[in-house]
C-alpha cells in the first residue's frame, strides 16, 4: 500500500522502494541510455529492509516505482525473548504494547527498561536500534 510513486531514473542510493511485493533501499543504480529511438534502462540493486536479501533488476527508464511508507517510532523495552528473537515493546505514544523481531546483533545492546527504534513498514514492525 504506497502512497507515492517515483520514476525509476529518480530511484537514488539510500531510497525506498517496493521489489516483489518486498520494501527495500537502493544500493546502487546504473542508467544505459540507448539509441535514437530506444528507451533508458534502469538496473538498480536494492537490499530488502526486513529479510536483508539483494534484489537486482532491470526495467525502463519511463516505469514507475512504488515507494513504501516507513514510520520511525520510540519505544521501551519491556521484555527480551532470546529464543524467539523478539522483544516485547511499548510504544512511547500511544502506550500500546506490541511483540517486535530483533536482529541477532541488536539484543545483546538492548536491555529490559531501556528504549529502541522499532519502525513500521506496510505494517511490518521491526526493531532497528537502541536509543
Amino acid at each position: 500500500m504506497a502512497f507515492k510513486m517515483i520514476g525509476a531514473t529518480d530511484a537514488r542510493n539510500g531510497t525506498n522502494i517496493m521489489v516483489e511485493g518486498h520494501p527495500c533501499t537502493v544500493k546502487s543504480m546504473d542508467v544505459s541510455k540507448t539509441g535514437k529511438h530506444g528507451h533508458a534502462k534502469c538496473r538498480i540493486e536494492a537490499v530488502g529492509i526486513i529479510d536483508g536479501k539483494k534484489r537486482v533488476f532491470v526495467i525502463p527508464g519511463h516505469d514507475k516505482l512504488d515507494v513504501p511508507l516507513v514510520e520511525k517510532k520510540k519505544g521501551q523495552v519491556l521484555s527480551k525473548n532470546e529464543s524467539g528473537k523478539t522483544i516485547s515493546v511499548m510504544d512511547l505514544e500511544s502506550f500500546e504494547t506490541i511483540e517486535v523481531p530483533c536482529d541477532a546483533e541488536l539484543m545483546p545492546q538492548l536491555e529490559e527498561g531501556g528504549n529502541c527504534e522499532y519502525w513500521d513498514i506496510e505494517g511490518i514492525k521491526i526493531a532497528k536500534r537502541k536509543l
